[in-house]
C-alpha cells in the first residue's frame, strides 16, 4: 500500500496490487473503511477489495456474475475484471497543498479482451478534497459494452441513528442511514439531470461530525446506486457511482444502454468526495 495525503484532505493508502484504488481512508485518527465487516461473496478477489473504502469494477461488467455472449460456460466475474490487476506507477508527489498520484493499469477483460486504466488521484491540501480522474481505453482487438461502477464503502460500526443519506436524487431529498428493512437493502436511481450529481452522508459524530460528500460526473455515471448489510459479521453501507441502472445485460441491451467501446477508443470518469 502506498500512503497518500496532504494538508486537510484525508490520510489514504493505495493499493498497488489492485488497481490503485484505495484501502484505508482515515480521517481525524479514525479509519473509515469497514475492514473485515464485509459479506462474503466467495471471491477473494472482491473480499480483498471490500475491505477497502473505495474499489472500482469494471469495465466489461459491473455487480454479479453473468454470462460471455458467445464464450460457452464463460461468465463475467464478479463486479466484473478489474480487481487483483496491479498498477503501474507514472509519477507520485506530495507536499502540504497538494498530491497527485498517476499509474496505468493494464487488465484482461473475460471475453478475452484488454482494457488500459489511466487513473489520476489528487489531493487539494488547502480544500480537503479528493479528485479521482479516470480513462478506460480498449486495448483489445474488438468492441466490448464498458461498464464502471465506483464501491465506495463505509463501516457502518461509526453511525448513529442521526446519520442520514441526503442528496436531490433521494425520495424527499433523503433519509436515515439504514434505510429499508432488516438487515440490509439496496437501491438504483438516476443521478440526476445537471452534469454534477452530489450525495452527502452524515454528520458522523466519530470523526467530530463530519459528512462525507461525494459529488460525480453525470455523462459517464449516470446513476447512483446505494447498499447496505448489516448482517453479522458485516456492519457496511455502500455510496456507489455507476454507469448503467440495475438491470440484467439482457434488458441494457434492449434498451439499448450497452454501448459499445471500439478499439483505440476511451470513456472517462470523474468523481471527487471531501469531509466537510
Amino acid at each position: 500500500m502506498m500512503e497518500f495525503s496532504s494538508g486537510k484532505g484525508p490520510k489514504l493508502s493505495l493499493d498497488e496490487g489492485s488497481v490503485f484504488d484505495i484501502g484505508s481512508c482515515v480521517v481525524d485518527g479514525v479509519d473509515l473503511a469497514p475492514g473485515r465487516a464485509i459479506p462474503d461473496d466467495g471471491d477473494l478477489r472482491i473480499d480483498h477489495s471490500l475491505e477497502g473504502f473505495l474499489f472500482t469494477c469494471g469495465p466489461d461488467h459491473i455487480r454479479h456474475p453473468e454470462p460471455v455472449p458467445g464464450l460457452a460456460g464463460a461468465r463475467f466475474p464478479l463486479h466484473g475484471s478489474f480487481s487483483s490487476h496491479p498498477a503501474e506507477i507514472v509519477s507520485f508527489s506530495s507536499d502540504e497543498e497538494n498530491a497527485e498520484a498517476r499509474a496505468i493499469v493494464d487488465a484482461r477483460l473475460a471475453d478475452g479482451g484488454s482494457a488500459r486504466l489511466e487513473r489520476h488521484w489528487r489531493i487539494d491540501g488547502v480544500t480537503g478534497e479528493v479528485r479521482l480522474s479516470d480513462r478506460v481505453t480498449n486495448t483489445g482487438p474488438s468492441p466490448f459494452p464498458a461498464m464502471l461502477m465506483y464501491h465506495m464503502n463505509i463501516g457502518a460500526r461509526l453511525f448513529d441513528d442521526g446519520v442520514r443519506l441526503e442528496g436531490a436524487m433521494l425520495e424527499k431529498g433523503g433519509f436515515p442511514w439504514a434505510f429499508g428493512e432488516g438487515d440490509g437493502g439496496v437501491f438504483c436511481v438516476p443521478a440526476g439531470e445537471e452534469d454534477w450529481a452530489e450525495v452527502r452522508l452524515g454528520p458522523i459524530a466519530a470523526i467530530g461530525g463530519k459528512t462525507l460528500r461525494v459529488r460525480f460526473l453525470t455523462d459517464s455515471l449516470p446513476f447512483l446506486q446505494i447498499w447496505r448489510n448489516q448482517a453479522a459479521p458485516a456492519h457496511v453501507l455502500g455510496i456507489e457511482p455507476v454507469s448503467h441502472r440495475w438491470e440484467p445485460r439482457a434488458e441494457l441491451a434492449k434498451r439499448g444502454e450497452l454501448v459499445a467501446l471500439s478499439p483505440g477508443d476511451s470513456r472517462e470518469y470523474l468523481l471527487t468526495f471531501s469531509f466537510v
